[in-house]
């Protein structure tokens, strides 16, 4: 008897050895302004990404690492696709098909408000080919659902896809269910990261994030996409406060006097609030000092783009 129950514990300790795990990238891809930054953010339960109602407001690949039961999923927030018309647009519109090329899942993200545009149909026919290929209609609790079924009905007719699902990532409906299914596609694989739901985004980056989603915030259609934010250093002096040094790089100085505002109001808003946001996001306190500097030929500088983890192309 003694004997068999060693062979039982043998057994089952085989068992745990041999334990399959299950790790693999999703990307996630869309037109620029259909939600995929707040659908990550929903996913993950906390801000990973700047949100913005400008359009083509995420730059970079930023990733961030969800345990779905046992199977970790590593999701990749990519720059929205649009017609590129500059070098940074172009390293934007890259970095989010390279992610395409190394992810074990793709989800297209679809603004069910737009419905199905020249950019949805480019994109489906770019990854139809693909394994594990989902849809997720966006910001479906906006839209009727008998006008939710056209779009599905032309959606069928683009790519053979695993799923197709209906979501509002802001109000977080329909996420579970399709966290579940993305999970379900995984490659058997040793865990890729820690198993624990964090981002994979390189402080200086996310800090700069912060400061350029606040800018976004408070000046609007005044400003355009000429604008660059760098964390140049970060100390911590003897009671644990942050000092963070940012850049704010514009191209003129007429982008400067909107960024500064009169009497240095505006700038002091964006400080504030992008002080305030990354206190509530790290749970430290912190000095934010900001500093705005003209420097017209920024997006020609291929240090820019390094720090952004972008391509410096042509």
């Amino acid at each position: 008897m003694q004997d068999f129950c060693l062979f039982l514990k043998s057994m089952c300790y085989g068992c745990i050895m041999t334990d399959k795990t299950y790790s693999g990238f999703v990307a996630i891809i869309g037109p620029t302004n259909a939600g995929k930054s707040t659908l990550l953010n929903q996913i993950m339960g906390q801000k990973v990404s700047i949100v913005s109602h400008k359009v083509q407001t995420t730059r970079t690949r930023l990733r961030a690492v969800k345990m779905v039961g046992d199977k970790q999923l590593i999701f990749v927030d990519t720059p929205g696709v649009f017609k590129p018309s500059r070098r940074l647009d172009r390293a934007m519109v890259a970095a989010a098909m390279d992610a395409v090329s190394d992810a074990d899942a793709i989800l297209l993200l679809v603004d069910a408000q737009k419905g199905i545009t020249e950019t949805i149909r480019a994109l489906a026919e770019k990854i139809k080919d693909r394994p594990n290929i989902f849809v997720a209609l966006n910001k479906v609790d906006a839209i009727a659902k008998l006008d939710l079924l056209p779009m599905v009905a032309e959606l069928n007719q683009m790519a053979p896809w695993s799923e197709i699902f209906m979501v509002s990532a802001l109000k977080n409906d329909g996420v579970e269910k399709m966290l579940k299914s993305l999970a379900d596609v995984m490659p058997q694989s040793p865990y890729l990261f820690d198993t624990v739901d964090a981002p994979d985004v390189p402080d200086e980056l996310y800090l700069a994030e912060l400061t350029r989603e606040k800018i976004y915030k408070y000046i609007h259609q005044e400003l355009p996409y000429h604008i660059n934010v760098v964390t140049e250093r970060v100390d911590v002096d003897d009671e644990g406060v942050l000092d963070i040094y940012q850049k704010i790089a514009v191209r003129n100085d007429g982008h400067k006097k909107i960024v500064v505002g009169r009497g240095g109001a505006q700038l002091k808003q964006i400080g504030t609030a992008a002080r305030h946001d990354i206190q509530d996001q790290w749970g430290v306190n912190a000095r934010l000092h900001l500093f705005v500097r003209v420097e017209p030929d920024w997006e020609e500088k291929a240090e820019n783009y390094i720090d952004q983890g972008l391509e410096f192309g042509k």
